[in-house]
């Protein structure tokens, strides 16, 4: 699934072939993906300038005056700047093409994914209004997370990756980061100090911060929006080695479940 760092790389990668730029028309081959795409939405768009690309946790706000359109990537979506003539694949499902002759496509396998069209304040609208704050926003730090925790018997990393908590840090950065921090993804959230908090603060900043210049992690048939991989995955210490050995210590690599999500640390170097 495409995690915060694929969306920012997506938002950057999208941003200069579309802001500032006129909808000509808007073309979809399919509407049924997680909510049907809105019967009006090419109506709404056509004649519109896109004004800005916006990112709330992993969802894509394409800004168009007075309203916007939200995109979800779901579990295997992409967004991505094409020619006009580019062949059409099978789960190419819209396209919304400007009037400089860009196209930018959304294409999505499964069809998890969503675009609504948003009148209003998007901020209000359900699916963004109880987020929790940008990890790399000056309002996340430790504290936030020491008073998000307390009295909770979670596992630290189900905690963080509580989009209501912090918003973005998925399984594979949530792995990655624990292990930066040096605290076992098992350990109660509401047992961890705020000397801990403050560290794995820092380490969640950097290991998304990475991951975003590095392009995103390339899982499956992720790519950016300019049609490229991401690299992060070579950076990766322990998502996906469980049993390889560990980069800090040499032992062994542990690999559990937690909250039915694959888990990897190193049982020496985290506590």
């Amino acid at each position: 699934m495409p995690e915060l760092p694929e969306v920012e790389t997506t938002r950057r990668g999208i941003a200069p072939h579309i802001v500032g730029q006129r909808v000509h028309d808007v073309v979809v081959r399919n509407h049924q993906l997680r909510w049907p795409i809105p019967g009006q939405l090419r109506s709404e768009l056509i004649g519109r300038f896109i004004l800005r690309v916006d990112r709330r946790g992993k969802y894509l706000l394409l800004q168009a005056d007075d309203a916007c359109l939200l995109v979800h990537l779901g579990m295997s979506g992409s967004l991505r700047v094409v020619a006009a003539n580019d062949p059409i694949l099978k789960h190419d499902h819209v396209d919304l093409v400007m009037a400089n002759g860009s196209t930018l496509r959304y294409s999505d396998p499964r069809r998890f994914g969503c675009m609504l069209w948003l009148t209003g304040s998007p901020m209000e609208h359900p699916l963004l209004k109880s987020l929790g704050p940008e990890p790399l926003s000056d309002d996340f730090d430790g504290n936030t997370l020491l008073r998000s925790a307390r009295g909770r018997k979670v596992p630290v990393k189900s905690f963080i990756m509580d989009s209501h908590v912090v918003v973005g840090v998925g399984n594979i950065y949530a792995n990655e980061a624990l292990f930066m921090a040096g605290i076992r993804p098992d350990r109660a959230a509401g047992r961890i100090s705020v000397r801990r908090y403050v560290r794995l603060a820092e380490c969640i900043k950097e290991v998304l911060g990475r991951a975003i210049t590095q392009g995103g992690t390339t899982l499956r048939d992720f790519v950016g929006g300019d049609g490229k991989p991401g690299y992060f995955k070579q950076s990766l210490h322990v998502y996906g080695r469980g049993g390889e050995a560990c980069s800090a210590c040499n032992g062994a690599l542990t690999e559990t479940r937690i909250g039915q999500r694959s888990t990897v640390f190193c049982p020496r170097c985290q506590r």
